[in-house]
């Protein structure tokens, strides 16, 4: 094997192979498949014609999202959540990772007052499953608003900056780019990105798991980071005709 590829033949600072199958669902006003590596995950946005208490009156809408793992999508079989009567620490993080970013993406304010509500299910997981929820919610989103636009029940599109997010790591002190599980596990630095077309930072979760990690590599992440959300959102685009 070269000795700039990974197990699976990637070079260090290549993406894994994507894939969004829209109106995966025929019921949502957005969804899609996403298939990032091995991970696969289903994403729907519902349009809900009311707003969290704190907005009421106020003309603005929200956005907001949920995430859940199935049974099966690991090696062996997780619990169901519902089954534990609360919900996991991790879940919320994830959960409201998510949100930050969709509402990030979108001008949210100009939706009135109705909430998009973002579902991700996990089916399958290969590493990087909060990054692929934020990648494929954003087209499941845009899709819900795209509904509401030609339905006329919101006559302007709001502004929005296509947004994705990648997973990265430092292992032997080389950063890899968008992890599977198996690297994810092994990895001294757990590293996740979130950014938009214009390569603005929307939000960075950088964990040293092993040995303790100093700026310039804090820095070769972000740029590797940059190099693979760049190169998500120009597959995104061409998904989305844009």
């Amino acid at each position: 094997m070269l000795e700039n590829a990974r197990f699976d033949g990637r070079d260090f600072d290549e993406i894994r192979q994507i894939t969004f199958e829209r109106n995966f669902l025929k019921y949502p006003e957005g969804s899609v498949l996403v298939t990032q590596g091995n991970t696969k995950i289903i994403i729907t946005a519902s349009v809900m014609e009311n707003v969290p208490r704190f907005l009421q009156d106020t003309g603005t809408g929200w956005i907001t999202a949920e995430y859940n793992m199935l049974p099966r999508a690991t090696q062996s079989r997780n619990q169901r959540e519902r089954d534990r009567l609360r919900t996991k620490g991790r879940t919320h993080e994830i959960q409201r990772l998510i949100g930050r970013s969709m509402r990030a993406a979108f001008n949210y304010e100009k939706l009135g007052e109705r909430t998009i509500k973002i579902d991700c299910d996990v089916i399958q997981a290969d590493g990087g499953t909060r990054c692929a929820s934020i990648t494929g919610a954003f087209i499941a989103v845009f899709d819900a608003i795209n509904f509401l636009y030609n339905q006329q029940r919101i006559y302007e599109f709001p502004d929005y900056k296509v947004t994705a997010a990648i997973s990265l790591g430092i292992k032997n002190d080389k950063v890899l780019l968008d992890l599977n599980y198996e690297e994810d596990s092994k990895v001294d630095v757990d590293f996740n990105l979130v950014a938009n077309e214009d390569l603005e930072l929307i939000e960075i979760q950088g964990t040293a798991e092993g040995a303790p990690f100093n700026k310039e590599s804090l820095n070769k992440m972000i740029d590797i980071g940059q190099k693979g959300v760049k190169e998500l959102i120009r597959i995104q685009k061409q998904v989305l005709n844009l």
